[in-house]
């Protein structure tokens, strides 16, 4: 890697970037790694497979997010712990880096605290709903991710989260990143996503922002999609939490992650 870094490196991928890609580019930080994935499409594609509506929350601000009731919470963790994380770590093993799958249930990695309601719009009302199960994380707990790495694994981390109650929490995948950067005083965070990076311009792929400067507090730029408002949230939190560098780079290059580590993407940063 031409990145010469020589702390933790925290990666997050999500289903739109080839994780053949991303494994194969994570053997040379084996012992300083942690990989972070979520999975929408293969949520979406179980949920799909069982018979289990996909339906989105739309807050009164105009924020999406998935309707994780009872059953969507199932599906999601069948999905992340049962597709998703099984082919990453076949793809790390086949080039010789070795892997732990966790999710955040596991020794009490991510903490959460669910919203026992929420206000979202429904044919032009407000309504509340109350058997969503998702919720903002809350804490990072990293003895597991810290044993795992000095070992020389490469933690494999998905959501959910552990509720306050004991009960797994819907959260987001590129906050979760961010949060785990945070508590292992990482280096870096990349997160990778299906784009060359922050856009100008959401659907011209040229106008690629070398550097995107994020208020403290408040609405963020360049928020075009809800998949890079979330980066850009997620960014934020990193950075705020103390972590030296930030970067959302193209996970569709031949070695994603060097890329990023060596300047390609976008770098983010706290004005």
């Amino acid at each position: 890697m031409g990145s010469g870094l020589m702390g933790i490196v925290v990666v997050k991928c999500g289903g739109a970037v080839p994780a053949e890609a991303v494994c194969a580019d994570l053997a040379g930080l084996a012992g300083r790694v942690v990989l972070v994935h979520g999975g929408a499409a293969d949520v979406d594609r179980l949920a799909g497979d069982l018979g289990v509506p996909a339906r989105t929350l739309v807050s009164p601000s105009g924020v999406s997010s998935r309707h994780t009731d009872p059953a969507m919470l199932e599906v999601l963790t069948l999905a992340l712990a049962g597709r998703v994380k099984p082919r990453l770590l076949r793809a790390l093993a086949a080039n010789g880096v070795p892997a732990v799958g966790l999710t955040g249930l596991d020794g009490g990695l991510l903490r959460a605290r669910r919203k026992p309601a929420q206000r979202t719009v429904r044919d032009g009302r407000t309504v509340i709903v109350r058997d969503d199960h998702s919720g903002r994380l809350t804490g990072v707990r990293p003895r597991v991710l810290n044993v795992l790495v000095g070992a020389g694994f490469v933690p494999v981390v998905s959501p959910p989260a552990l509720g306050e109650d004991g009960a797994p929490v819907n959260v987001d995948a590129d906050r979760v990143a961010a949060a785990v950067a945070g508590a292992l005083r990482a280096e870096r965070l990349v997160l990778l996503t299906a784009a060359p990076g922050v856009l100008r311009d959401a659907s011209d792929e040229d106008s690629l922002l070398d550097r995107c400067p994020l208020p403290r507090e408040g609405p963020v730029p360049h928020a075009a999609s809800g998949g890079m408002h979330r980066k850009l949230i997620a960014s934020r939190e990193a950075l705020l939490a103390g972590v030296p560098r930030v970067s959302i780079g193209d996970g569709r290059l031949p070695r994603p992650v060097t890329a990023a580590l060596d300047g390609a993407g976008t770098t983010l940063e706290i004005i």
